[in-house]
């Protein structure tokens, strides 16, 4: 099925007054008619299987009067991307919203009425989601008129409460011991298992996508690398992508095979260390050190190579800022190798442990359908039984020259987790190789234009938590007008509310860190 179809059936399906399409290359751009989004997206999801990657606004009450919603929902099984968009009039300020048809709308609809004073009439759970508890209802930071911080109230946050005989609360956070960042979790519990967990973002939201519109697009890389650490090149790849689609700019051969390799360090140096975090919270420290060991190696290996121990500065629009030498190759080859050999000593270590089976076998199971209905993305979600990735469903840098297998698992537990990111640990050593012996020769950069305002640009990266993406529409002075960020974490910390209960408490640890998701990330 081709954009021509889908742009055909949904004109079809809705009439041109409530749904007028058209396609550009592997986009599908859809305009609602008043209150049809919601019935648009459903068809879509329903229809060719999309899932709901972003939804979000935009403050164009200067151009239009009023706000304007899109919705971003790719389509895995066609490479094909479907953005629906939807004027909201400034009065009365309401839409009707998607949670009741697509679930995964739910936070992103919170966030919206956080952000912009809108509000979706039919949410079933309307509590603040990005503000701080001591922001003042009228406070929505993603306003065009809105600037500096406001006056600080006294407000309490209405979290959800679980009565009867015996159950208590356990509050973990915001504040934790140390490095970790700062989340709230509210365990009712009785006795040790647990029977409901809520989780509370927020703590250290820093305003990045505000931030970005008043940044050019080049100075908007360095920008991108700080939204979550250890997932910089990820996340950069996808400005980069998103603003070169604006620019109409092809990145040289030379650099799609070098942003590959350095997307699967990152890969590799993720998620070791979430496999030695599991290995430690079993108190299995002897594998823990392994892993910690290897990803140290990996990190000292990026530093040698790029400068960075987490690989910033890499990317740059157009392309990357520095070549692969024939030393740089060798180095990386070498390490590759070895790293292979000494993390098949780890797995055979842990793999052999009764100990660490016996914690993370069955122990935070996410069931397929509620992975499906969150719409959990990465490893979280294949080892559920989701069978996604965006290297393989919408191929970027030197993806689609490359072989590589998505690895799956049923379980949906702490141990399908860890084994799902230990076969993606060799799939990254492969494609790492894989990438330098095809790595082409010729340019490692292109020429940028300047990009005029009103254009739509969308990238897909499958960073090593899951699926992230960068959205933008174009504005004055090569700048973005509107820029979205929406990393995996943002659709993955449900799912630990959903995979905790039915534990004990000390099993806690070992879901989060099976997970391992970012809080800077989610807190844009």
């Amino acid at each position: 099925m081709t954009t021509k179809n889908i742009t055909n059936e949904i004109t079809a399906a809705f009439g041109a007054e409530m749904a007028s399409a058209h396609d550009v290359g592997n986009n599908v751009f859809v305009r609602a008619g008043k209150d049809a989004l919601p019935y648009v997206a459903s068809f879509v999801a329903k229809r060719y299987g999309a899932t709901l990657a972003t939804l979000h606004v935009a403050d164009t009450r200067q151009v239009t009067g009023g706000y304007t919603m899109y919705a971003v929902m790719p389509i895995a099984s066609k490479n094909l991307i479907v953005n629906i968009e939807a004027e909201i009039p400034e009065s009365p300020g309401t839409f009707q919203s998607l949670t009741p048809m697509i679930y995964s709308a739910n936070w992103f609809e919170r966030e919206i009425s956080d952000m912009f004073g809108l509000t979706p009439v039919g949410h079933p759970d309307l509590r603040p989601l990005v503000l701080y508890d001591t922001w003042p209802e009228d406070y929505h930071p993603l306003r065009k008129d809105t600037k500096g911080r406001p006056e600080k109230v006294a407000t309490e946050y209405p979290y959800h409460r679980v009565e009867g005989q015996g159950v208590f609360e356990i509050p973990v956070g915001p504040v934790h011991a140390g490095v970790i960042e700062p989340g709230h979790f509210r365990f009712s519990v009785a006795g040790e298992p647990v029977l409901n967990l809520e989780i509370r973002m927020g703590y250290v939201h820093k305003g990045i996508e505000k931030i970005s519109e008043g940044m050019t697009y080049d100075k908007g890389v360095f920008l991108s690398e700080r939204i979550s650490g250890d997932n910089g090149m990820a996340h950069s790849t996808a400005y980069c992508q998103t603003v070169e689609q604006l620019a109409d700019v092809e990145v040289p051969d030379r650099a799609r095979y070098i942003r590959t390799v350095f997307l699967e360090m990152e890969r590799i140096y993720n998620h070791l260390g979430d496999a030695g975090g599991i290995s430690l919270d079993t108190a299995y420290n002897v594998g823990a050190q392994h892993a910690y060991i290897l990803r140290e190696r990996m990190l000292q290996l990026n530093e040698r190579i790029t400068g960075s121990r987490l690989l910033r500065s890499v990317n740059k629009i157009g392309g990357v800022r520095q070549d692969l030498t024939k030393d740089d190759i060798q180095e990386i080859r070498t390490a590759i190798v070895k790293a292979k050999l000494d993390f098949k000593d780890f797995v055979d270590l842990v793999n052999g442990q009764p100990s660490i089976l016996d914690r993370t076998e069955t122990t935070g199971r996410l069931p397929l359908e509620a992975a499906v209905n969150l719409n959990v993305v990465g490893p979280g979600a294949r080892a559920s039984g989701v069978n996604r990735d965006v290297r393989r469903d919408h191929p970027y840098a030197a993806y689609g020259d490359l072989n590589f297998a998505v690895h799956m698992l049923k379980e949906g537990d702490v141990n399908a987790r860890m084994q799902v990111k230990i076969g993606e640990i060799y799939e990254s050593m492969s494609l790492i190789e894989q990438a330098l012996d095809k790595l082409p020769a010729g340019d490692i950069r292109a020429a940028v234009p300047d990009i005029p305002p009103g254009k739509i640009g969308i990238s897909l990266v499958e960073a090593p938590r899951g699926e992230l993406l960068h959205w933008i529409l174009s504005g004055d002075g090569n700048k973005p007008f509107r820029h979205k960020i929406r990393d995996p974490s943002f659709c993955n910390w449900l799912a630990m509310e959903i995979a905790t209960p039915g534990n004990i408490v000390p099993d806690f640890p070992l879901v989060n860190k099976s997970f391992n998701l970012s809080y800077s990330g989610n807190d844009l």
